[in-house]
């Protein structure tokens, strides 16, 4: 039988009394509340922030990742300029694996407890900030510094991380890298193990600002970004796409930080009132500062074999300890074929070059986890750690050694061998005599400088400024003022393990003067397999240096013209063989611009107050004669 109209409203009402009551949302209430939580009951880990006091008072924004459950577990601390929010938050993911940097893959799965941490003035974390602020000592001699805030850092952590088993190592690249470093220095007794990556180690003499006194223009981008604001700051406008005619047409490095306001930022005033290796660098150059210091710390130093920002500072800093390290198991030397944190990231290539499978994860699951494991996990077996792990990169696989270099000028098993620049651009392992020509000649003209990649040189090109140092050299061989020196086609193999050390005796017409030489491996004319290998002119090792440092690096000195003088300095690290069928190449110039501020060819002050009138044509000559013979000390391995 229906039910009447009465009878439905009836039972309407008392399932209307039987249901909550949901009080409407006034339309004016706002859309943004005080504050969001999301919820979180299937992650696998918890999140912490904390503001960790240091010794004087400042507070540090600290994050902590610890995995869900985790008890005993070992802390891996990051100390960073570039927001510890950020770097702990890669993309929004329950996983934890997913929510941190690439690089922890590793130590997520080993259940490690992740530490990121501001370091003081940057981003969340209160005080001043000072660009990688030195050691205590002459420069620093109150103030605090990375040294100190990492030893408080961890005396924190291991008292009120309750998840941990008191256990701390450090690892950070680049300015990261000079943190951990920083951190060795009077370490904290629960720092148990270590890896600067890359590491900023000595600014003026060739990691990020300085090359032998050759000033690297685009870190006027980096001052502005780290020091203009407590976030990150502002890049200097440009006026064109090509910062090759943006440098050039604003004239010195110092009239393009002028043009860019750098003058409010002190950081660049230091830089500018200090463009010689004086106290103020050499107080800073924590090589130095390693040497002095107590092996404390299983460090293992990490560096790219093409790292286009730090290329001198691990390497430098190995060495430098390395003669403690008697028992041969405090310090180890790692290099891969990596660009600056390349070990960071994915590491099937660089460029066009193919590598033996991904050997950026290879090293960290079965080399930097052991290690870090041995030191750091309860119960841990001992670490199988080669001393040194170095990638071949014309075999294309690992090598494992017991020391470093294999050659050398002195004190190695093998020694160098000179290989010279003779006439008619040849290379010979043979002393030229005197009937040849004495010299090879070009102008180098500084309105026209050399670039050191293809043109055009767009700052926000991330992959050509991360690749550039494998850039195929054809692109300037056969400028008029590239001087290209080649070997014959090599009937045996050729392996190189060690510094290359330029002896380049060169005069100028000018009163100073940038020499910059490269050293290359040809490939021959045609590869079926990769077509576009074919005579590829690749760079193992180059860099550059100024004249004006020949007899001091803190008191420069005008060069006399025309006098062929000896240019001695060292090229970065390689561990190489030139195969049969490819030649070797050695170039000469005497810019590499814009990376590089142009030197005047006349003797200045101060080239970063140079004006257009010192900026002068120069005729540069490469001798090659009995007396004056050039030649790239080879650290040639039989």
């Amino acid at each position: 039988m229906p039910l009447s109209s009465r009878s439905f409203a009836v039972v309407l009402a008392l399932v209307a009394t039987t249901l909550p009551f949901h009080a409407q949302t006034n339309t004016e209430t706002p859309d943004i509340p005080p504050a969001f939580t999301a919820p979180k009951t299937d992650y696998d880990y918890v999140k912490r922030v904390e503001m960790v006091p240091m010794r004087d008072g400042v507070k540090l924004y600290t994050v902590i990742v610890i995995p869900k459950g985790a008890t005993h577990a070992p802390i891996l601390l990051t100390r960073t300029p570039y927001n510890a929010a950020g770097r702990t938050a890669r993309t929004e993911s329950p996983h934890m694996l997913d929510e941190l940097p690439q690089g922890d893959d590793v130590f997520v799965k080993a259940g490690y407890i992740r530490v990121f941490q501001d370091v003081r003035g940057k981003y969340g974390s209160e005080g001043a900030y000072l660009m990688t602020p030195p050691p205590t000592g002459p420069l620093n001699p109150n103030g605090p510094n990375d040294t100190t805030d990492a030893y408080d850092t961890i005396d924190w952590l291991v008292k009120n991380v309750h998840e941990s088993n008191g256990k701390v190592g450090m690892l950070g690249s680049s300015y990261e890298g000079f943190t951990v470093v920083m951190a060795l220095i009077n370490p904290h007794p629960a720092l148990k193990v270590a890896a600067p990556e890359s590491p900023m180690v000595d600014g003026w003499m060739g990691d990020d600002w300085f090359h032998y006194g050759a000033f690297r223009q685009p870190n006027l981008d980096y001052f502005t970004g780290q020091t203009a604001a407590r976030g990150h700051g502002s890049t200097i406008p440009r006026e064109g796409y090509d910062d090759y005619t943006n440098f050039l047409e604003k004239g010195s490095a110092g009239d393009f930080a002028r043009y860019g306001g750098l003058d409010q930022l002190p950081f660049w005033k230091k830089v500018e009132e200090h463009p010689a290796y004086d106290s103020f660098w050499q107080g800073q150059a924590l090589d130095k500062v390693m040497a002095a210091q107590p092996l404390k710390v299983p460090t293992m130093w990490l560096q790219g074999l093409w790292d286009q920002e730090d290329m001198w500072g691990a390497i430098h800093s190995y060495e430098a300890i390395e003669p403690k390290d008697t028992a041969n198991d405090k310090n180890y030397l790692v290099m891969g074929p990596w660009r600056h944190s390349g070990v960071n990231y994915e590491g099937y290539s660089l460029g066009p070059l193919r590598w033996d499978g991904d050997t950026a994860l290879q090293f960290r699951r079965d080399v930097l986890l052991p290690f870090f494991n041995q030191y750091l996990l309860d119960g841990a077996p001992k670490a199988d750690t080669p001393p040194v792990f170095i990638y071949n990169t014309g075999e294309n696989h690992w090598d494992r050694f017991k020391s470093w270099p294999l050659s050398c000028d002195a004190d190695c098993s093998n020694k160098s061998q000179p290989l010279y620049l003779t006439a008619n651009g040849g290379l010979s392992f043979q002393a030229p005599d005197a009937s040849a020509s004495k010299y090879d000649e070009y102008t180098s003209d500084p309105s026209k400088p050399v670039p050191y990649r293809p043109r055009p040189v767009f700052a926000g090109d991330g992959e050509a400024w991360r690749t550039w140092l494998v850039n195929d050299q054809r692109f300037v061989d056969g400028r008029p003022d590239v001087l290209t020196y080649i070997s014959e086609p090599l009937t045996k193999p050729l392996r190189l393990s060690g510094a290359p050390v330029v002896n380049l005796h060169a005069s100028t017409s000018g009163s100073d003067s940038d020499w910059v030489v490269k050293l290359i491996d040809v490939y021959p004319g045609t590869n079926p397999s990769q077509p576009a290998m074919g005579g590829y002119e690749l760079p193992i090792s180059l860099d550059i240096f100024r004249g004006r440092y020949r007899t001091s690096f803190e008191h420069p000195e005008a060069i006399t013209p025309d006098k062929p003088l000896l240019y001695r300095f060292g090229l970065p690290t390689v561990n190489h063989v030139f195969e049969p069928g490819h030649r070797i190449m050695v170039q000469v110039q005497s810019s590499l611009f814009p990376l590089y501020d142009r030197n005047p060819q006349t003797f200045v002050s101060n080239i970063f107050d140079a004006k257009p009138t010192d900026y002068q044509k120069a005729t540069q000559r490469v001798w090659h004669t009995p007396d004056e013979a050039s030649f790239i000390g080879l650290p040639v391995v039989p």
